[in-house]
This record gives structure tokens, sequence and C-alpha cells, in this order.
């Protein structure tokens, strides 16, 4: 149990600082080509959303691959199964996504909505470990995808939903 707020901020993640910021803004801008080429034949999912997947995938990953590091005892044995919480999170998340996805006269709406919330989930998981690096950078980054490629999409003239 951290004894001080230094203590809370100053734990030893398992990947190096550069590993964790090239998966994670690896995922965002691999997917983000995706979306780029999905919004530029008007798809229904677009470059927001497909980089919100990615981005969220990633931060899962290194969300478990810190709790089997540093929760699991070495042998297969293990008393508790970390990858249940992420997948209960996901599932979770995942079906209240889906709810805000809406099919009508022809057009989907709420795919970036429902990819944040996915997102927003992950984010959730890391700030609750106390994985501020993971949630930090994956806060800025679905900012950075949420304000400035809407921006940067009404500019280019791109549909996201």
């Amino acid at each position: 149990m951290p004894q001080s707020l230094a203590d809370e901020f100053s734990f030893e993640f398992p990947l190096p600082i550069e590993v964790l910021l090239l998966r994670t803004l690896g995922a965002a801008l691999l997917c983000g080509l995706i979306g780029l080429e999905r919004g530029a034949h008007k798809n229904p999912a677009g470059l927001r959303t497909n980089m919100l997947v990615g981005l969220a995938v990633a931060t899962f990953c290194m969300i478990t691959l810190y709790m089997m590091e540093t929760l699991g005892d070495g042998n297969a044995a293990m008393r508790f199964d970390p990858i249940r919480l992420v997948e209960a999170v996901t599932a979770g998340i995942t079906f209240l996504a889906a709810g805000v996805i809406v099919f009508t006269k022809g057009d989907v709406k709420g795919l970036t909505t429902g990819a944040s919330m996915w997102l927003s989930g992950a984010i959730g998981l890391a700030c609750g470990l106390g994985l501020w690096p993971v949630a930090l950078l994956a806060s800025f980054a679905g900012i950075v995808i949420l304000w400035l490629l809407r921006h940067l999409q009404s500019a280019t003239g791109l549909k996201d939903e």
C-alpha cells in the first residue's frame, strides 16, 4: 500500500516507458490509418472510432501484463485470475457501448461513442490499479483523438460515423 502520494506515482512498470509509448501510440496511429481509409470511403466506423478501439485494446493488454507480472506468484497454482477482471470490464463496456449504436434510415450512429466508452473502461482499470502512466497516456491520446481529430475531419470533410 502506498505510504505517500509520491509512492503512488513512482511505481516500476514491467515495460520501459519507450515500449509503453510505442505500444500505445503505435496502436492509435496504426488503427488511425485504418480509420482514415474507412472515413475516406464513407464507411460508418472511421478515423476516431478505429483509433479508440486500438488504443483501448493496447491499454487492456498493458494492464493485463502489469497484473500478471506484479500480482502473480510465478507458479501455475495462482489463486486468482487477473485476466477475469479485464474480460469482465471489456464485456460490460462492450455491452453498454452496443446500446449507443443506432441504425436509422440507412445510417449508423454512435460508433465513436461506443468506442470511447470502451476506452474509458480501460482508462478506469489503469487508474484503479495505479497505472498512472498508462492512464494518463491513454487519456491524453483519447482527448486528442476526440477533440483534435474532430476538427481535422471537419476541415478535410472526412466523416466518422
